[in-house]
């Protein structure tokens, strides 16, 4: 077995509609075709990969009722860094912006509207 990339990233929600117009509006996904399910969600979409899956859920949203979730982020490469970071001047969303050497990026760390961290990168050098 040779894993070559992650698939997607399931993400629980009781606020679908504000989580779908995030990621959408200010991340720049598309909502788009997801099978279905007998529960509520959404699949969002880079290009032709759904990248990220939320799913609709009533009360917590937690990952269980014993287990806290335990993903502490998740990333996502991107170019347009400028309009980027205008986009973020301009909505005054909460970030972090590291520039990291080694790997040739610009990172921005930001919250989604239930508080899960995402970095987005961007070459250094763009």
């Amino acid at each position: 077995m040779n894993i070559t990339k992650l698939d997607h990233v399931n993400v629980r929600t009781n606020r679908l509609d504000k989580m779908v117009e995030w990621y959408t509006n200010f991340v720049g996904l598309k909502n788009g075709d997801r099978p279905r399910f007998s529960f509520p969600g959404a699949w969002l979409y880079a290009g032709d990969q759904a990248i990220i899956h939320l799913v609709g859920a009533d009360g917590d949203a937690g990952a269980g009722a014993e287990t806290p979730l335990k993903l502490e982020h998740f990333a996502l490469s991107a170019t347009g860094q400028k309009a980027f970071e205008e986009k973020l001047a301009a909505t005054g969303e909460k970030f972090s912006k590291t520039e990291i050497t080694d790997f040739n990026i610009i990172q921005y760390n930001v919250w989604d509207p239930d508080g899960n961290h995402i970095h987005i990168d961007f070459p250094l050098h763009e």
